[in-house]
C-alpha cells in the first residue's frame, strides 16, 4: 500500500460485499452513520477523520434503486466537504445502465444523467464491475475502470463442469447478439463451442426466441450474461435450447436483479442452476432458491481497489 491513508466506506445497499473487500484488503470498514428523517430524507454522518485519506465508496445502485443512488450521493458530498484527498465511487452494480440512449423520441438518456450527478457529487473516480453498456464510460470525465467478471465465471466454470482442454460436449451460449463478444470471450478462454440466440424484444421485459446459431444438441449449454432481471429471456432461452436437443442448460449472470416473476420463472424452468456473482445481495424467494449459487467478486473488486491504490495496471488482471 501507498503511504496515502485508504478507506472503505459503504452505503445500505451491499454492506456484505464491502466487508469481503475490507477484510481482503486487511482494513476495517470506515465509520459512518446513515439514517433516515421522517420524511424520508438520507442523512450521513461521518464519524471519523478522512482529511487527505483516499476514500472507496462501494455501493450497488440496485432495487430500492433511488434510495441507494441517494445514499451514495450525499456520502460522497460528506466526504469531500471532511476534506478527503480523493473519492473513488466503486458501483458493483451500476444501475440505469440500461437507459444509456434515447431508444424513442423524447425519452431522456438516465445513465447519462447519474454519471453527471456522481462527479457533481464529488467523486474523482470511479469503478464498475461489467457495464450493461461499456461506452458508459464515455459518460465520465473522470477516470473510469472497468472491471469484469469473465476471469472469475471462467475458473468456476471449469470447476463446476470439469472441463479440460478441447471438452466438446459444452458450449457456451449468448442471449442475444449484444452479449456475442463476452460469449465469445467465453467460449475462447473455455476452448468449447459457441451459440447465438436470436431473438426479438417487441416491448420492454417481453423476448421472443426467433433462431439459435450454432449447434446445441446433446451438449451442456451455459449461457452468459451480465443482468438477470425478470429472467423473461433467460427462461425462453432455456425452453429454446431444451427444443433443439441440449442435454441441459445453466447460467451465468453477473448481476442478480431478479425483479417480479424471476424467481418463480427459474423454479419453473428447466434450468440446471444460475450461478451470479454477489454485486447485488440476494433477498427474498432468491435466498431459498436452490438453483442459485453465488460466487464472491469481493476478491476481484478487492484486487482493483489495491492496484488504484499503488498506481499498479488493473488491465493486467484480466489479460
Amino acid at each position: 500500500m501507498s503511504d496515502t491513508t485508504i478507506k472503505i466506506f459503504s452505503g445500505n445497499s451491499n454492506q456484505a460485499l464491502a466487508h469481503k473487500v475490507c477484510e481482503f484488503l486487511k482494513i476495517q470498514p470506515g465509520n459512518a452513520r446513515i439514517i433516515r428523517f421522517s420524511d424520508g430524507e438520507v442523512s450521513v454522518s461521518i464519524e471519523e477523520s478522512v482529511r487527505n485519506a483516499q476514500i472507496y465508496v462501494v455501493q450497488s445502485i440496485c432495487p430500492p434503486a433511488n434510495e441507494n443512488l441517494m445514499e451514495m450521493l450525499v456520502m460522497i458530498d460528506a466526504l469531500k466537504r471532511a476534506s478527503a484527498l480523493e473519492i473513488i465511487a466503486v458501483l458493483p452494480y451500476y444501475g440505469y445502465a440500461r437507459q444509456d440512449r434515447k431508444a424513442a423520441s423524447r425519452e431522456p438518456i438516465t445513465a447519462k444523467l447519474v454519471a453527471d450527478l456522481i462527479q457533481v457529487a464529488g467523486a474523482t473516480r470511479v469503478i464498475s464491475l461489467d457495464l450493461h453498456a461499456a461506452q458508459i464510460q464515455g459518460f465520465f470525465n473522470v477516470p473510469f475502470d472497468h472491471l469484469y467478471s469473465g476471469p472469475i465465471f471462467v475458473e468456476d466454470i471449469r470447476t463446476r463442469f470439469g472441463i479440460v482442454k478441447g471438452s466438446d460436449d459444452v458450449v457456451v451460449v449468448s442471449p442475444d447478439a449484444g452479449g456475442v463478444e463476452r460469449a465469445r470471450s467465453f467460449a475462447k478462454r473455455l476452448q468449447v463451442s459457441l451459440a447465438i440466440i436470436d431473438k426479438r424484444r417487441p416491448k420492454p421485459g417481453v423476448a421472443e426466441v426467433v433462431n439459435i446459431i450454432g449447434e446445441v444438441e446433446g451438449k451442456r449449454a451455459i449461457i452468459v450474461d451480465d443482468i438477470i432481471d425478470t429472467a423473461g429471456t433467460l427462461t425462453k432461452s432455456v425452453e429454446a435450447l431444451m427444443k433443439r436437443g441440449a442435454a441441459s442448460v445453466s447460467a451465468y449472470g453477473t448481476h442478480a436483479v431478479f425483479s417480479g416473476p424471476a424467481i418463480e420463472r427459474i423454479n419453473a424452468s428447466e434450468l440446471h442452476e444460475v450461478i451470479v456473482t454477489d454485486s447485488i445481495p440476494l433477498k427474498g424467494p432468491a435466498l431459498d432458491c436452490k438453483k442459485i449459487s453465488v460466487v464472491s467478486c469481493a476478491p476481484l473488486v478487492g484486487e482493483a481497489l489495491r492496484r488504484v491504490h499503488t498506481g499498479q495496471s488493473i488491465s493486467s488482471l484480466f489479460d
